[in-house]
């Protein structure tokens, strides 16, 4: 009669295969869902505002609400809101270096911002006029665009791509009989999208931000999982070369594509070489471009936080430090000597809002030069360009 196993001989297999098993169950339980992941069902409408938020504004502006009211009246009394405006699409759209030469680039920017305009008319009024103008728009460009092109095309395409979607989400999921719907789709994947995903490493920083805010949208729109999970890492990369933090080390993080040295990342910083927490890429380039960051740094976070994933936490403090010391020296502050040599170019424009009401308003964070900024400029209008309406959609917004 064989002799039975030892105890030990039986605790090896036996710990062996708790072990792996133990290990198998830590891996699950501790492998957190990728950072970049898009999400399994995707919000909408949920670029840059939801139906909680929209339903927010909505409610504020029936009511006579303040600041909502005024900025409600401030944009149905702007050029974008009228009901007689004609769209002027373009096959190619193209755009030199500041929109020179200028074919088709203020047309349709400017129509873009219409259609959004119209969207969210519709929305709080539930006037179909307003959805069938913004649907009248974007069907004339998607009966027509074939391409961007000269040295502005991928910023052109990233500024009229990062508005589309924000229209085209709250008709599409709002509003009733969209009959091309698909022919816009379509144009997003084959016009726009192509142009934007794959982001821009070198030139300065603004065009790389504005793309991904882009990409992250029209992904949205697309339900495309792979071009937005692209969009948020190169967002991760860029905020780290964009806003600089003192954690960083004693120069900033490069971009990439060439440029990695410390002599090489001073000299991307416009000559800049004392660096302090928010100081941006382009700051002593001039505060306009740098607002242009910002504010699509902030679009990108909110649209992230929109579906489920929510990017502020993760950069919080560049954000906070960014808006901060902008605002500080667009309030007046006396600028520096160690700063862009004492001279700034200053313009920030209207990108603080989304900022402070996620930064302050929903995470309780002090941001004294943000909020008399924020204040001073409300109702916040738009920029001609990308930005529009921040103060009705983001003011006090707790959704």
């Amino acid at each position: 009669m064989p002799h039975a196993p030892t105890s030990r001989a039986r605790r090896g297999p036996l710990l062996l295969a708790l072990v792996a098993l133990l290990g198998g169950l830590v891996a699950v339980v501790s492998a957190p869902r990728p950072a970049q992941a898009a999400p399994a069902t995707f919000a909408h409408p949920g670029v840059l505002v939801s139906r909680a938020q929209l339903d927010f504004i909505r409610g504020k502006v029936n009511s006579g609400a303040q600041p909502w009211k005024a900025a409600y009246d401030q944009m149905f009394a702007s050029r974008y809101a009228s009901l007689t405006r004609a769209a002027h699409p373009r096959s190619v759209v193209e755009c030199g270096s500041y929109s020179n030469p200028n074919y088709g680039c203020t047309d349709e920017r400017e129509d873009a911002i219409a259609a959004y305009t119209m969207a969210l008319i519709w929305y709080v009024t539930r006037d179909s006029r307003y959805a069938a103008k913004a649907i009248e728009i974007m069907d004339a460009w998607s009966a027509v665009i074939t391409d961007h092109t000269n040295s502005n095309a991928p910023l052109q395409t990233a500024w009229a791509g990062s508005t589309w979607p924000r229209a085209a989400e709250i008709i599409r999921y709002t509003y009733t009989g969209w009959p091309n719907l698909n022919r816009f789709a379509t144009m997003l994947r084959n016009v726009y999208l192509p142009e934007v995903v794959n982001g821009n490493t070198t030139s300065n920083g603004n065009w790389d931000m504005s793309m991904t805010e882009a990409t992250l949208g029209i992904a949205v729109f697309l339900e495309d999982r792979t071009s937005y999970d692209k969009a948020v890492a190169r967002f991760r990369n860029r905020m780290k070369a964009y806003f600089y933090l003192a954690t960083d080390g004693s120069v900033p993080y490069g971009p990439g594509g060439g440029i990695d040295t410390a002599s090489e990342i001073i000299s991307y910083w416009q000559g800049q070489s004392t660096f302090v927490d928010g100081l941006s890429q382009e700051t002593c380039r001039d505060f306009t471009h740098t607002g242009y960051g910002i504010a699509s740094a902030s679009h990108i976070a909110e649209t992230s936080r929109i579906q489920g994933q929510d990017l502020w936490p993760e950069f919080t403090d560049r954000l906070r430090h960014a808006l901060g010391l902008h605002a500080k020296y667009q309030l007046g502050t006396a600028v520096p000597s160690w700063l862009c040599g004492g001279s700034l170019t200053l313009g920030l424009g209207p990108v603080t809002e989304v900022g402070f009401n996620a930064l302050n308003f929903r995470l309780g964070i002090g941001m004294t030069n943000t909020q008399t900024l924020t204040l001073n400029q409300r109702p916040a209008g738009t920029n001609n360009l990308f930005v529009a309406w921040e103060t009705l959609t983001h003011a006090a917004n707790p959704a």
